[in-house]
């Protein structure tokens, strides 16, 4: 009998030590994670996502794979700030959005300005393409690329959906985003207000 209580305890504290050692390397997991997708410039974000209806995981996932959190990020292509928008595209989106300032490229290195103006580009984009892999192939080739190649049959059967995308740069960038953003989802939680709750 005293041996097979011992056998018992021998396999509670068995099974103590595993469930210990799941939750501390499910937690070393977490904070792996979360270090390698951070939340930062999280008011801005928070108040320009909730302002265009975006998702803020997406917006997060956006900013990782373009300047990776760099406000002072510059691409070969002349794409500025957290968001890398160009010149002409900055121009173009001020279009969209009412207001008495007129901003120069210089503008886009302020995180403010540059998340407000990429979000804007962004909700403009997912309301015109119905999935958001195409929203994000035109995020990064262009509207007028993207819509060339919806009119293609090899390379979009519906007109809607992208079934290949050409250039391996958007296609990398659009797999990076998507990628991000299932980690992000998976990591955190957001309120109405684009607000982490659980940090």
């Amino acid at each position: 009998m005293k041996h097979f209580k011992r056998i018992l305890l021998a396999c509670a504290a068995a099974v103590i030590l595993l469930l210990i050692g799941y939750f501390a390397l499910n937690r070393g997991y977490t904070f792996f994670m979360k270090r390698a997708y951070p939340l930062q410039y999280t008011q801005l974000v928070a108040k320009e996502a909730t302002a265009n209806s975006l998702d803020p995981a997406l917006v997060y996932s956006v900013i990782k794979a373009e300047s990776n959190f760099d406000p002072n990020a510059r691409s070969h292509a002349g794409a500025v700030g957290l968001m890398q928008m160009t010149p002409d595209t900055f121009e173009w989106v001020q279009t969209k959005l009412k207001s008495d300032t007129k901003y120069v490229e210089e503008d886009l290195y302020a995180p403010d300005i540059n998340i407000r103006y990429g979000c804007r580009l962004l909700a403009l984009l997912l309301e015109k393409y119905s999935e958001k892999a195409t929203a994000l192939s035109a995020y990064n080739a262009g509207i007028g690329t993207v819509n060339t190649w919806l009119k293609n049959p090899d390379i979009s059967k519906d007109g809607a959906a992208l079934d290949s995308i050409p250039y391996e740069e958007t296609r990398n960038y659009v797999d990076a985003v998507l990628k991000n953003y299932a980690n992000y989802k998976k990591l955190y939680q957001f309120n109405s207000k684009g607000e982490t709750i659980d940090g």
